[in-house]
């Protein structure tokens, strides 16, 4: 007799077969199903006896009393623990994917929507992800324009594209031109530099630049680490005609609500995906694993892609629970590989690997 923790074999081969069917049909699955489709060997009646252990142990539920079997979350959280093979996308897939992005590799606003397309594609679900933000701000370019009285406008450019943007009064009006020559001084001073070497040179500034320059420290410092609030989004209507959503309104409009909502999102991806999480390891939540509500009727697979203490984004698939998971598991890894090669070439150019950047150049090479 197996406990709550491990399955015989034989009650392992059963789990998987089960998940198989259900992934494919999203209907329950009989005993005489799964005796005459695999030739197991066995009666049916073995058959029954063994998910009905298996219902025990919490792995399986049945709808109703004369129906097959059906998955639970547990069910499949031992499926993807301990029972699927991952395996890894087609070659065709992962060279037609790397030749999008080695297109792509210097057009950055372009990386956000086509990593949104091909991850649905490749994974067959809802594709989720955050732009990269810098975990180590790096000043890049100033600029202060007046706007009414002693109002100013600051725009702060970092390393990497991210831009602030903060409103300061000044203690008396000061001309466009003042302002512009101030910016000036400042960009010099700063270009290149983190807070703390801004910091260091302090003492430098004369009263209104030591002034901006602490205001665009706090700013800076607040944006390191930050996660993106800006989520892009690709296959939903494509999901919402799965059989569980399709038919039912309520998992329909909570799964829609997941997606819009991004405090949700942001709190699922912050408490999921955790500063000890490595780049590019997956994460898999199956129904909302019992702290999210609003999950309950699906599951979410998530990576964090990136440079380690340079930049990093989250990228992930959101499915029904009978998702493909080993296809899902495979490609959200694969692209968040391929945005990581592209979020080191653009914040570490002076480290890059040259196999790195190369892999995207042969790739493309070798499709001419």
């Amino acid at each position: 007799m197996a406990d709550a923790g491990t399955l015989t074999p034989r009650q392992e081969m059963l789990l998987r077969l089960i998940i198989k069917e259900h992934v494919e049909t999203a209907g329950t699955v009989a005993s005489r199903v799964l005796v005459e489709r695999y030739d197991l060997g066995v009666s049916p009646a073995t058959v029954r006896n063994e998910m009905a252990h298996l219902e025990e142990l919490g792995y399986l539920l049945q709808p109703h009393t004369s129906a097959g079997r059906v998955p639970t979350d547990q069910g499949f959280r031992y499926f993807v623990e301990r029972l699927m093979e991952e395996g890894s996308l087609p070659q065709n897939e992962q060279r037609t994917i790397a030749h999008q992005f080695y297109q792509a590799r210097n057009r950055i606003e372009e990386w956000m929507p086509l990593a949104s397309t091909v991850l649905a594609k490749a994974a067959q679900a809802a594709a989720i992800l955050t732009a990269p933000r810098t975990t180590r701000s790096i000043f890049k370019h100033l600029e202060l324009i007046a706007t009414h009285g002693r109002a100013v406008l600051l725009i702060l450019v970092m390393e990497g594209g991210t831009v602030e943007q903060q409103m300061l009064a000044l203690s008396e009006p000061m001309t466009q031109n003042a302002l512009r020559e101030a910016a000036d001084r400042l960009n010099q001073s700063c270009a290149g530099k983190d807070a703390d070497q801004i910091k260091q040179h302090m003492h430098e500034f004369p009263p209104l630049e030591a002034d901006i320059a602490q205001l665009v420290l706090s700013t800076m410092q607040s944006a390191e680490g930050e996660p993106s609030d800006e989520f892009y989004y690709h296959g939903l209507s494509d999901l919402l005609q799965a059989p569980e959503f399709a038919v039912a309104e309520d998992a329909s409009n909570a799964l829609v609500r997941v997606l819009e909502e991004r405090s949700l999102l942001q709190a699922v991806v912050a408490e999921t995906l955790t500063p000890s999480v490595g780049i590019g390891s997956v994460r898999v939540l199956i129904g909302g694993e019992g702290r999210w509500d609003e999950l309950r009727t699906c599951s979410i697979v998530l990576a964090r892609y990136g440079v380690a203490d340079y930049a990093t984004g989250a990228l992930g698939v959101v499915g029904p629970i009978r998702m493909h998971y080993g296809r899902a598991i495979s490609a959200v890894r694969f692209v968040a590989n391929v945005l990581g090669e592209l979020v080191y070439d653009i914040y570490q150019p002076d480290f890059r690997s040259d196999f790195q950047v190369e892999s995207l150049e042969r790739t493309d090479d070798s499709l001419n």
